[in-house]
């Protein structure tokens, strides 16, 4: 446990920040899965749309170092040769 005060705000700000960063990985992981679920479907046109707008919300959350930035390419990557196959 912590001894200072100092040391006391740190765990609390921890804590907080650790919830935020949480539900800003599972925004991530949202995004993909809705990509995914729009190529399964077979709808190219659709499923671009929806790429696009998930484009935006994984850069801002490998911008913020949520998640790697090499991460987040990969992801984009593999995405959108996915959509090329349709």
């Amino acid at each position: 446990m912590a001894n200072t005060a100092q040391a006391r705000k740190r765990a609390r700000q921890s804590s907080a920040q650790r919830v935020h960063n949480m539900g800003l990985h599972s925004e991530f992981r949202t995004a993909i899965k809705k990509v995914r679920k729009a190529i399964v479907a077979g709808d190219k046109a659709a499923a671009q749309k929806v790429f696009i707008e998930s484009q935006s919300t994984i850069d801002s959350i490998a911008d913020k170092k949520i998640v790697h930035k090499n991460l987040a390419a990969r992801q984009k990557s593999r995405l959108s040769a996915a959509i090329k196959a349709l």
